[in-house]
């Protein structure tokens, strides 16, 4: 324990109840949540179109409609929901696209076990994946990719 009064260390949880007090967290997550629906919109269109119209590979398509989203939801996300247009755009980009490239193997993982075991149709079992791997994403970008120097 520091005898510094004015280095006050929290401990998570009570950070996270702490951050959950501020209506600036509560409406970026809304604006996460809309550029996340948008993304979402974008990924089945994409995924269907691939699957559907083109005949690719489920896996492969939603490797592509990913790639379009993700490039979609970066630049909403870096200039609208966390506004964090000061931060080096690079350096952004690629935590963002680790953070992102791991909710894809997560969606992807839960994608296949939804197709093959348990009989989802392709474009539910995309969508169900994506709406799973949500938290990661939002977690990942809030706490790293976009996160305000101290």
């Amino acid at each position: 324990m520091r005898e510094d009064a004015t280095a006050v260390e929290l401990r998570p949880h009570t950070r996270l109840l702490h951050g959950m007090r501020r209506p600036a967290n509560w409406l970026q997550l809304v604006r996460f949540g809309i550029v996340g629906g948008v993304g979402f919109a974008v990924n089945l269109a994409v995924y269907a179109l691939f699957v559907h119209a083109f005949g690719v590979d489920y896996h492969v398509a939603a490797i592509a409609a990913w790639l379009v989203a993700v490039v979609n939801n970066f630049m909403l996300n870096r200039h609208w929901t966390f506004d964090a247009r000061d931060g080096v755009v690079h350096f952004q980009a690629i935590r963002f696209l680790v953070v992102s490239l791991g909710a894809l193997v997560v969606s992807l993982l839960l994608l296949t076990l939804f197709v093959e075991s348990a009989g989802v149709p392709k474009v539910a079992a995309q969508a169900l994946a994506v709406a799973a791997s949500m938290p990661l994403n939002f977690l990942g970008n809030k706490l790293w990719s976009f996160r305000v120097a101290a």
